[in-house]
C-alpha cells in the first residue's frame, strides 16, 4: 500500500499507454488503499438497492401488459447492465484510468466524443444527487416518527447528508470503503430479512392479498406486449445504474487493472439476485395492487406486516442507509472524472488538484459536494417535481455514456475481434449488444418524455421536462466544450488508435484462457 502521492506516481502503466498520457497511478491518490472485497461493496451500494427497488418496483408493475411479469423484467434490464459491465472490465484492463468512460472513449473514439462523455457522467451523477439527497431527508425523520416533513426540513437534512459524504469522500478512500461495507451490510441484512418472512408468511399465513410465486413471474414471454417490455426495461435499467463506480476507483484498489473491472462485473450478478429475490416476495406478500397503489415507496404499506412494529423501522434505515451510500459513492466517480479530465487538460486544472495529506482529489470532491448541494436546493425552491423529473432524465444519459463506452471497446479492440470465438463474444458481441439495447432505450425514453405529460413538473413548449432538462445539459456541455478548445486546445489535438498490440495480447490470451 502507498503512503504518498510520490510512491503512488511510481506505478507503472501499461507499455504504449504511458506516452498518451493515460498512465494508472501517475495523478497522486493512493494506490492499493482498498481491496477487491471493498471495490465490490462500492460498486453494489452505488446502486443503492434498497431505494432502487422502494422507488421502482412500483412503477415497473404498474406498467400496463407486465403487472406479476415484474421479476422478468428486472431480469431482462440485467442483460444491457452486464454486457457493458463486461466492456467496464476490458476497456479497464488495458487503460486502468480512474476517468473510465472519459479516457477509454477519448483514446478509441477522438477527444470530443471523450469530453462529452465525460461530461455525461458528471451530469448524471449531479442530476441524482437531489433524489437521493431528498429521500435521505425524507426517511431520517420518518425514522424518528415525522411522517410528514415540510419542503424545509427535508432539504436542509438532505444537505447534511450531502456535507457528511463529501466529507467522508475529502478524508480518504479507505474511510469511504469502511462506511459502505458497514451500510451496505445493514441494508443487505434488512432487505435478506425482509424477504425471507414474506416469503414464510405467503406460505404459512397467507396473508390477506398474498399471492404465491409462480415461475411465470419470470417468463418474458408473458408480457403481454413489446411497448409494455420496452416501458419495464427502461425501469428496470434504473436499478442497476451505478456499479461502474468500482471502475472509477481502480487506480487505488489493489491490482485495480484486473480486480475493478471482474468487481463491475461480479457486482451486477448480486444486484440481480438481491433484486429478483426481494421484488418476489414483494410482490408475493402485498400483490399487484398494493404495489401499484404505493409507487413512490412499495415497502411503506407492507412492512409492518412483514416485519411487526418496531422491526418495520429496519426497512425505513435500509432505505436510509441506501440512499446516504448511494450518495457517497456518487460523488466517487464524478470526482475521479473529472480528475482524469483536468490531469488531460480536458478542464481547468485546479480540478486535477490531490490532497497532500488524504490523496484524494480534493478540489474535485468539494466542487462535486457543493454543486449538488446547490443543484439540490435550486430544485426544491422551484418545484419538488423538477427533483423528480432530474432524475427520470437520467435514464437518456445512463443510455448514452454506458451505451458510448460498448461502441468504444469494440472499436478500441477492432483488430483483434476475430483472433478467437471468445474475442469475438466478449470484446464485440456483449458490448455491442449492450449498446444497442441502450440506444433503443435512449430512443424510447426521448419520445416518452418528450411528451407534454412526460414529467412531473408543467411541460416548456410543449415538452415534457425530462427532455428539457436533458437539452440544458447538452447545451451546457457543448458550451463548456468549445471554451475549454478555446483556453486549453492541446486536449483537442489527440488522435484516436486502437489497442496496443502487446496490451490486446495479455487482454485476450485471458479471454482465452477463460480468465474472468
Amino acid at each position: 500500500m502507498e503512503s504518498s502521492a510520490g510512491q503512488a506516481d511510481s506505478v507503472a502503466a501499461p507499455e504504449g499507454m504511458a506516452g498518451l498520457g493515460f498512465a494508472p497511478g501517475d495523478k497522486g491518490l493512493k494506490t492499493g488503499a482498498i481491496s477487491y472485497i471493498s471495490n465490490v461493496v462500492i460498486a453494489v451500494a452505488s446502486t443503492a438497492p434498497g431505494y432502487s427497488l422502494a422507488a421502482t418496483l412500483g412503477f415497473i408493475v404498474a406498467v400496463a401488459g407486465i403487472g406479476l411479469q415484474a421479476p422478468a423484467v428486472i431480469l431482462l434490464a440485467f442483460i444491457p447492465m452486464g454486457c457493458i459491465a463486461a466492456a467496464y472490465n476490458y476497456m479497464n484492463r488495458a487503460d486502468p484510468d480512474c476517468g473510465t468512460t472519459f479516457s477509454w472513449v477519448t483514446l478509441a473514439m477522438g477527444p470530443r466524443i471523450g469530453w462529452m462523455s465525460g461530461w455525461a457522467v458528471l451530469v448524471a451523477d449531479v442530476l441524482v444527487m437531489p433524489s437521493l439527497a431528498q429521500i435521505a431527508g425524507i426517511y431520517s425523520c420518518q425514522l424518528f416518527g415525522f411522517d410528514d416533513p415540510s419542503t424545509i426540513v427535508v432539504t436542509i437534512i438532505g444537505v447534511v447528508w450531502i456535507v457528511l459524504m463529501t466529507a467522508i469522500c475529502y478524508i480518504g478512500i479507505e474511510l469511504s470503503a469502511r462506511t459502505q461495507q458497514l451500510l451496505l451490510g445493514m441494508e443487505f441484512a434488512t432487505l435478506s430479512l425482509f424477504a425471507v418472512v414474506a416469503l414464510v408468511k405467503v406460505y404459512t399465513s397467507d396473508p390477506r392479498g398474498a399471492i404465491h410465486p409462480a415461475f411465470s413471474w419470470f417468463n418474458p414471454l408473458e408480457i403481454s406486449s413489446t411497448g409494455a417490455l420496452a416501458g419495464g426495461i427502461l425501469l428496470g435499467i434504473f436499478i442497476y445504474w451505478g456499479w461502474d463506480s468500482a471502475v472509477s476507483v481502480n487506480e487505488e484498489t489493489e491490482d485495480g487493472a484486473t480486480s475493478s473491472g471482474k468487481a463491475a462485473v461480479v457486482s451486477t450478478f448480486i444486484l440481480l439476485g438481491i433484486y429478483v429475490v426481494v421484488a418476489t416476495a414483494s410482490q408475493a406478500f402485498g400483490g399487484v395492487q398494493s404495489l401499484i397503489d404505493n409507487q413512490t415507496d412499495v415497502f411503506a404499506p407492507i412492512a409492518k406486516d412483514v416485519l411487526g412494529s418496531p422491526l418495520d423501522k429496519l426497512l425505513i434505515i435500509a432505505v436510509l442507509t441506501s440512499a446516504s451510500a448511494s450518495t457517497q459513492t456518487t460523488i466517487l466517480p464524478a470526482t475521479r472524472t473529472s480528475l482524469s479530465m483536468a490531469r488531460k487538460g480536458a478542464l481547468a486544472k485546479r480540478f486535477g488538484d490531490v490532497h497532500p495529506r488524504y490523496l484524494t482529489p480534493s478540489v474535485s470532491t468539494i466542487w462535486m459536494g457543493a454543486v449538488s448541494a446547490f443543484v439540490f436546493i435550486l430544485l426544491s425552491v422551484f418545484s419538488q417535481n423538477l427533483i423528480a423529473d432530474a432524475f427520470t432524465s437520467l435514464s437518456l444519459t445512463i443510455a448514452f455514456y454506458y451505451g458510448i463506452t460498448g461502441v468504444a471497446c469494440t472499436w478500441f479492440y477492432r483488430h483483434h475481434l476475430f483472433a478467437s470465438v471468445k474475442n469475438f463474444l466478449y470484446l464485440a458481441v456483449l458490448p455491442m449488444l449492450g449498446a444497442i439495447i441502450l440506444a433503443y432505450v435512449f430512443v424510447k425514453a426521448t419520445i416518452e418524455y418528450s411528451k407534454a405529460d412526460g414529467g412531473y413538473a408543467k411541460a416548456v413548449l410543449g415538452i415534457g421536462s425530462p427532455v428539457i432538462i436533458t437539452i440544458i445539459m447538452i447545451v451546457l456541455g457543448i458550451v463548456l466544450l468549445i471554451y475549454q478548445h478555446m483556453t486549453q486546445p492541446e486536449f483537442f489535438t489527440r488522435k484516436p488508435e486502437p489497442v496496443d498490440p502487446e496490451i490486446a495480447a495479455t487482454v485476450t490470451q485471458r479471454i482465452v484462457k477463460g480468465a474472468a
